[in-house]
């Protein structure tokens, strides 16, 4: 694709990038067969080919307007179109320079701008976030029915964890929303850890991971909360923790790109490539470990494994959980439309909440078409997003697996 820039972006690091990634797409239109949005509307500019057409049109100096921001917002940054593309076009670096451009020439109305902030401010900061949560959850008896599929149920009773020798030593990310809605993941993931020898350290000092804001176009605050996690995860990882094991797969691909997000910052540039290269997701670390040491006393029958946009298009680790669920032992169910997102994208289900829905529909029949007893997945957004159409159980993997462990 023939670029031309205009002078307010052409010589900037943004632009550069911009350049190289629109000259590598050859406008083939293989990603609009993974598309979730192309696939329900049926348009060509909600498409990741029409996208990729309308961020190239403001680059080259056209006017940004509030229809191609809505076009752009529509976008769940799944990356289905990612791995479906055959010239490699890094579309999701390709997205990000193109809102944050479009957000500067076609600002929000005040209320949009303001919900953002909010949710921002409150989701962002566990702090924050739970105590609010909490109160949800107290008045949840009481709310009316839609409105209370929206609340997740209070986290069950956590009972401690016993002291193991171990061989080595991890650290774990509690993240922001995941410690107030569901703090049994990454308890779950203590305990099997536990019992094959590693010790799990907390950072309590480390928070979100950045991907809410920087998905919000507050890249400034994203890069800002990538810095404080740095700092805190380096003097334990100095101290011999060998690897960072992030239990939602939305946060695992974010820090993923710390490296890209802090390319110029020199001060952090390198110590963010180290975090990368320590970087593991659950199902790569027990992968890698004797898991058939786990005595099971039973195993759930009937599983639906829904992996991750995340998980499978950003981290590259499609059939990684069917791998893992199969070596122990567990029958896993037949699923449909695997590569198309749940709805979820972090906030895209309160932003977008008509095509989250329609999305969910479409993903839960999908996961239902053989008839499973419970669906397990990887990432916390995409757990709560789907329990909340009370069809089907829904749990993390490692909570299906840590609740079948003998005593």
């Amino acid at each position: 694709m023939q670029t031309a820039l205009a002078d307010f972006i052409r010589d900037t690091p943004a632009g550069r990038e911009a350049d190289r990634i629109l000259r590598a797409c050859v406008h083939c239109g293989f990603c609009t067969a993974t598309c979730p949005t192309y696939q329900l509307l049926g348009d060509e500019l909600d498409s990741p080919r029409g996208r990729i057409y309308q961020i190239k049109q403001v680059l080259e100096g056209a006017p940004a307007n509030p229809g191609v921001r809505e076009h752009l917002d529509r976008c769940l940054t799944c990356r289905s179109c990612e791995t479906t593309c055959p010239s490699g076009v890094d579309y999701h670096r390709l997205i990000d320079i193109g809102r944050e451009t479009v957000e500067k020439q076609a600002p929000r109305p005040l209320v949009e701008r303001a919900f953002r902030r909010a949710l921002i401010e409150v989701m962002a900061y566990r702090a924050r976030f739970t105590p609010l949560l909490r109160i949800g959850q107290a008045l949840r008896p009481l709310m009316p029915a839609k409105l209370r599929r929206n609340v997740p149920p209070a986290a069950p009773r956590l009972s401690p964890i016993a002291a193991r020798p171990a061989q080595r030593r991890v650290l774990l990310l509690d993240g922001c929303v995941q410690p107030g809605i569901a703090p049994e993941i990454n308890h779950a993931l203590e305990e099997i850890l536990s019992r094959l020898g590693i010790a799990v350290e907390r950072t309590p000092q480390a928070g979100c991971c950045g991907a809410l804001p920087h998905h919000l176009s507050d890249s400034r605050r994203a890069r800002a909360m990538a810095r404080k996690n740095i700092d805190a995860w380096l003097p334990a990882i100095d101290a011999g923790a060998d690897a960072l094991v992030v239990t939602a797969s939305g946060c695992g691909a974010h820090v993923h790109d710390y490296v890209h997000l802090l390319a110029d910052d020199p001060d952090y540039v390198d110590h963010a490539r180290r975090i990368v290269e320590l970087l593991r997701d659950p199902v790569e670390l027990l992968g890698d470990a004797a898991i058939e040491r786990l005595t099971l006393t039973r195993r759930t029958s009937r599983i639906a494994v829904h992996t991750p946009c995340t998980l499978q298009h950003a981290l590259g680790l499609n059939g990684r959980i069917e791998e893992l669920l199969n070596r122990l032992g567990y029958q896993l169910c037949a699923v449909q439309e695997g590569h198309l997102c749940c709805g979820s994208a972090g906030t895209y289900s309160m932003l977008q909440p008509a095509l989250s829905e329609r999305l969910r529909s479409r993903k839960l029949q999908a996961l239902k078409v053989d008839h499973p007893d419970v669906v397990v997945t990887a990432n916390i957004g995409c757990l709560v997003h789907l329990a909340s159409a009370d069809a089907v159980p829904v749990r993390h993997w490692l909570n299906l697996v840590a609740g079948d462990l003998a005593d």
